[in-house]
């Protein structure tokens, strides 16, 4: 389906701000025999300001997914109506809502002919490294039902620009470390690296196979780090920025 005009606006003020918190460095790109038809665009998750960069970076190599996006961003205020007419889909965690997303995204998988851009891992990794956490097979059970392309993509450098904060932000200081962490990403401006790799091969795999959903997202996330590791090659065990407020509780298997 055409990208809507508002979905347009929105990523050029995207990209302005990006631009404004850092520098966008993207590599790889996607196919042109997947262009104009449906895939899904698997990423990483670092930090606050990544899915922010993910919108700027597919914008330069012109192409304008919707995302799956938790319910709090919607519900939010004038951010949440503008998100909702853009087209995007919406995911409540830990809720009946996360079977309902599911079946919203073979929808539009199926019928609107759109990418979609989500996070397999769920949340920002709490790995002490900030390797991609185990994930869940969401991804990779849409890709074998409705029979998509998945393409892998890599991300480096947004958790430099906003801390991770709090779970909940109910007054001034439990939003301070999100504005503070900000200004002064603002005066150091940290590279923000995103990599769009080559499409998982899943040819061998089918939906309802045994084991093929486990193996298809294994395949999914070791095709994320492996683009991620060159994107942090003088960062391998932890990395050089240190954020106090992330917890370091998660663990990453797919860590190289």
């Amino acid at each position: 389906m055409p990208t809507p005009l508002l979905w347009r606006v929105l990523t050029a003020v995207d990209e302005a701000i990006v631009g404004l918190s850092g520098r966008l460095d993207v590599t790889g790109d996607i196919p042109a025999d997947l262009r104009g038809r449906p895939l899904l665009l698997a990423s990483n998750h670092i930090g606050n300001l990544d899915p922010f960069v993910l919108v700027a970076a597919c914008r330069r190599i012109g192409v304008a997914p919707r995302f799956l996006l938790a319910g709090g961003l919607l519900d939010a205020p004038v951010l949440g109506p503008a998100l909702r007419a853009s087209g995007h889909l919406r995911v409540d965690r830990a809720s009946t809502n996360v079977g309902e997303a599911y079946h919203r995204m073979e929808e539009a998988l199926r019928h609107d002919g759109d990418p979609i851009a989500l996070y397999p891992e769920g949340r920002i990794s709490l790995d002490p490294g900030l390797w991609p956490e185990r994930g869940k097979t969401g991804a990779a059970r849409l890709a074998l039902s409705c029979g998509v392309p998945v393409v892998p993509i890599s991300q480096w450098g947004a958790h430099e620009a906003v801390y991770w904060g709090n779970t909940r932000v109910r007054n001034w200081d439990d939003a301070k470390p999100y504005l503070t962490s900000y200004a002064r990403g603002l005066r150091r401006r940290p590279t923000f690296k995103v990599h769009f790799g080559k499409p998982v091969d899943l040819a061998d795999l089918v939906e309802g196979g045994p084991g093929h959903a486990r193996r298809a997202h294994e395949r999914i996330m070791r095709a994320i780090t492996e683009g991620l590791v060159p994107l942090r090659i003088d960062e391998p065990d932890l990395p050089r920025f240190h954020d106090p407020t992330r917890p370091t509780t998660g663990t990453s298997p797919w860590r190289p």
